[in-house]
């Protein structure tokens, strides 16, 4: 394996669409929806370790969440582990990462991943990966994993890429989550791919990239050079890091760079986002209904997704398109087509419970 390739790995979200199995301190990267014996945070590192040394990979989560990380993922040294003092969103998240990697390696290249994705074609998520980074070591470049939509997706965002044939491309237009009937143009059309928040290019490109579009943030983590891998790091970053804008990577660099590449690929991809997104990846009995953990009899049901503690059992009658979720406590059921209104749901409780359920 190559010395200079790196993976930062983004750890810090709290999966509220995935309240109440999700909760604020064991969030849904830290799960095994699929009945594996891994958390989805555990098969993204396993993922990575087939590209790239596990001392090259850097876990970037909230500091809630450090003894978590370390639990999971014993092959991680805790200064592999950089930790947020808050939340504020992707960009802070990556130029503090890109930094630290700068200050270890002067010219390395970094893929940049969620670790609550699902990949079901490994072999050829490898393929792809190795490609990206062989592309971002000769190209000072931007370049982004897009993959082929399989249905017009409401919940993605969306790539167009240039076309000239070439793969990797240029990207020609970024667009966020469509409505259903621009998400069925855009699908039709096949010049579209959804946008996987996947990222690689080299640390110098992406350090530049910062410096035009997002200076400030980029003087906050250039000017810690001398704090990296020191005593005195975590102090710096937890006074730095409140005043960072809040911005995501996608709205602050990806859609205003001139030197932006997307590399289109097939393997299996699910950012599961939402229960609708975990139910088409997972198990399910002759009428479409999923279960993940717990008991469950159905009567008259088709395509629910039930999720449920080990120890309880649910008897659901005359339900379609549901998502029935049950842990420490909280009941939730309730539409798969409403379920993006699950953060208002638990935002509704929190006030009304005063953050007992969260």
């Amino acid at each position: 394996m190559t010395t200079k390739n790196y993976c930062i790995i983004m750890a810090g979200g709290i999966g509220s669409r995935f309240w109440p199995f999700s909760r604020e301190e064991k969030p849904k990267q830290f799960l095994d929806f699929f009945g594996t014996g891994r958390s989805l945070l555990q098969m993204t590192f396993d993922r990575l370790l087939k590209i790239v040394s596990a001392e090259n990979i850097i876990i970037v989560t909230s500091i809630n969440y450090k003894k978590l990380v370390l639990n999971q993922l014993p092959l991680i040294k805790p200064a592999q582990v950089l930790t947020e003092p808050m939340r504020r969103n992707t960009a802070p998240c990556i130029a503090y990462a890109s930094n630290k990697i700068k200050s270890i390696c002067d010219d390395a290249n970094i893929l940049v991943v969620p670790a609550d994705q699902l990949v079901l074609k490994e072999d050829e998520f490898v393929k792809t990966i190795k490609a990206g980074f062989d592309f971002v070591s000769k190209n000072d470049c931007l370049l982004t994993l897009g993959m082929s939509p399989t249905r017009p997706e409401t919940a993605y965002g969306y790539i167009q890429v240039e076309d000239d044939g070439k793969n990797p491309g240029k990207v020609k237009t970024f667009t966020e989550k469509p409505n259903s009937e621009l998400a069925k143009i855009f699908f039709e059309s096949g010049e579209f791919y959804w946008n996987s928040g996947m990222f690689l290019w080299n640390v110098n490109s992406i350090l530049k990239a910062f410096d035009s579009f997002l200076p400030e943030i980029a003087y906050k983590f250039k000017n810690a050079k001398d704090f990296y891998n020191t005593a005195k790091e975590q102090e710096y970053i937890n006074e730095i890091y409140p005043t960072c804008q809040n911005i995501s990577i996608d709205y602050g660099i990806m859609e205003k760079a001139d030197n932006v590449y997307v590399i289109t690929a097939d393997f299996g991809w699910s950012d599961c986002g939402t229960w609708a997104a975990l139910h088409e990846y997972s198990s399910k009995d002759a009428n479409g209904n999923a279960l993940l953990g717990g008991e469950a009899q159905f009567y008259d049901c088709k395509n629910n997704i039930v999720a449920l503690n080990d120890a309880k059992m649910a008897v659901i009658q005359g339900l379609e398109n549901y998502v029935i979720a049950e842990s420490n406590g909280v009941l939730m059921i309730c539409p798969k087509d409403d379920e993006q209104k699950m953060r208002q749901y638990v935002n509704d409780i929190n006030v009304r419970f005063n953050g007992e359920f969260n």
